[in-house]
């Protein structure tokens, strides 16, 4: 009695351990397929449920007592437990096959993976469920014998349901065998894992998507660590960058890469060690190649965990950032330059201005002291207003630089601003022998006046500079939306490969070098009709002269006074 007694409440023990795995188990999957955590593989759980509907059945299949026996202790009720328990499991298809593979027992999970209804299939051979190439080459039946020899058979492969349909499944078979070794029958639990199945596939797939595309890629050396540190994959990106083929480097630890001063201050474990604790780490440096030449690298160091938050290793991402270093560095000293330039120049002009009035003031009352004195004074005046402008040039270049070039817009008329403009220009064209002919159409808009005038003044003077003894045509009009500045000369002309180089900063037309000049106006005159919102542009022929043509929106630069009015 004591011994069936605890026969009874081992089967019983049985019995809720496999309820319990089998609950588990089930919820686990559906959460894992639902959330797309994908990664393990069914096995183990599929084992521990075998296993324990194992230790029942053993115990049920035992010959120790006999009929009596069971009855006495319980053991029939708990067979029937057993069978509702197997019969109510919808996610498992668990049923008993005889020594000759026949059907014996059937459960809801077979029946909802497989397609039968008990009726249909008990007593059927287990074959049944085999796609044709597998009957073809008797894998049933190899089955069931390696189960019969080893004890338990599991695999992966695909089966057929009733529909014909076929479904990638998990399958145990273990065989039975009573307290004498006689084989009595087999256990078969299937599970269906298409799904899990479908999204592994899907998962690498997309992994070796990712993994192609990271090696094909050239511009960065990106390849993974191992929590230790040493190199466990590598691009095509890492050889060109660094100079180490693949079975040279993977295994290395990837302090390799630094210089000897970074490698003695435990550089490299520091970056692991912040990674790790931060989740990413990031920094500019030098970094040593294969040959030993040193490069500056941008590089990002990401830690890596699983799903149970261990940590497995880092992904490391490199870039060459030489260039990017130089360009900024160039930036910088660009900006100390401007800033500079800037300072001389406001430094410069306050004394030229003082320096200007007085060789003026000296020039006006010599007129009747020394006409030689006259003409000195007033070449003096020539070269310091010449100065002057050159100053002003490099303070327009650096506010352009720095983007502070302001703009006070006021409404006017284009063709006013002209007439004024080429009032002074009246003695120089005189000089230089350059009639000057105008057709200006009024024109009225938004513009800064001062700015205006300098864009007039650098191409007008530029047409007399480079046109002397020829006329020098102006020209404003309407055209539409924009108003429309055109300055003609009938010079030396501009080649056409010159064209677009002349807008540019320091840049003149070849063969105008004895012409003097930093190579300023037309830059600046591009940057200020640009700023304004228009455009400039020049159509020359070599020796037949030059035609600059401005154009400035009326109705854009009008909106933007009234905002800031």
């Amino acid at each position: 009695m004591r011994q069936a007694r605890y026969r009874d409440q081992e089967l019983a023990d049985s019995i809720e351990l496999a309820a319990d795995l089998l609950r588990t188990v089930a919820a686990r999957w559906r959460f894992r397929i639902q959330a797309g955590r994908l990664g393990s593989h069914p096995v183990d759980e599929t084992m521990q449920v075998v296993q324990s509907f194992e230790q029942a059945i053993e115990v049920l299949t035992g010959e120790t007592a006999g009929p009596a026996t069971r009855r006495a202790s319980g053991l029939d009720t708990n067979e029937e437990r057993f069978r509702q328990l197997v019969d109510s499991v919808t996610d498992y298809a668990i049923f008993m096959l005889t020594p000759e593979g026949m059907i014996a027992s059937w459960n809801a999970g077979a029946e909802g993976i497989k397609g039968y209804r008990a009726e249909e299939i008990i007593g059927k051979h287990f074959s049944i469920f085999y796609p044709e190439e597998d009957l073809a080459a008797g894998k049933p039946a190899r089955e069931l014998e390696i189960a019969a020899r080893e004890g338990r058979y599991v695999e992966e492969g695909w089966r057929v349901r009733k529909t014909g349909e076929k479904f990638w499944a998990h399958v145990t078979i273990t065989a039975l065998r009573n307290s004498s070794g006689r084989l009595t029958g087999y256990s078969k639990v299937t599970r269906d894992v298409t799904e899990l199945r479908n999204a592994n596939e899907a998962l690498r797939q997309s992994e070796e998507r990712l993994r192609l595309m990271v090696e094909a890629v050239r511009d960065y050396a990106i390849f993974l660590l191992d929590p230790d540190g040493r190199v466990a994959t590598w691009n095509i990106g890492a050889e060109r960058l660094k100079g180490y083929k693949a079975e040279e480097i993977i295994g290395k630890h990837f302090s390799v890469f630094y210089p000897e001063e970074a490698r003695r201050r435990e550089h490299p474990a520091d970056e692991l060690r912040r990674a790790k604790a931060e989740g990413r780490y990031e920094e500019e440096g030098w970094r040593v190649r294969k040959d030993g030449s040193q490069f500056w690298a941008n590089v990002v160091i990401t830690a890596l965990f699983d799903q149970e938050g261990r940590h497995v290793g880092f992904t490391k991402v490199t870039r060459d950032f030489t260039e990017a270093k130089h360009l900024r560095e160039a930036q910088l000293a660009l900006q100390l330059r401007d800033e500079f330039l800037a300072t001389a120049g406001h430094e410069l002009r306050t004394p030229l201005s003082a320096l200007l009035m007085q060789v003026q003031s000296l020039a006006r009352s010599a007129k009747v002291v020394d006409p030689r004195l006259k003409d000195r004074l007033e070449k003096a005046a020539a070269a310091g207003a010449r100065l002057e402008k050159l100053i002003s040039q490099i303070l327009d270049v650096s506010r352009l630089n720095a983007g502070r070039l302001a703009l006070d817009r006021e409404r006017m008329h284009l063709d006013a601003v002209v007439r004024e403009v080429m009032d002074r220009f009246a003695d120089l064209a005189t000089e230089s022998r350059c009639p000057i002919l105008l057709r200006l159409e009024p024109v009225e808009g938004v513009w800064d006046r001062v700015r205006l005038e300098q864009v007039i003044t650098n191409l007008v003077g530029n047409a007399i500079k480079y046109g002397k003894g020829k006329p020098v045509e102006v020209e404003t009009l309407l055209d539409g939306s924009d108003a429309v500045l055109r300055v003609v000369d009938h010079g030396i002309g501009i080649a056409p490969e010159d064209h677009k180089r002349i807008f540019d900063r320091f840049e003149r037309a070849r063969g105008t070098r004895e012409y003097g000049g930093f190579g300023l106006g037309l830059w600046i005159s591009r940057s200020i009709v640009e700023a304004i919102g228009g455009g400039i542009t020049v159509r020359s022929t070599p020796g037949e002269g030059s035609t600059f043509t401005v154009t400035l929106p009326l109705r854009a630069k009008e909106a933007d006074a009234a905002k800031q009015s």
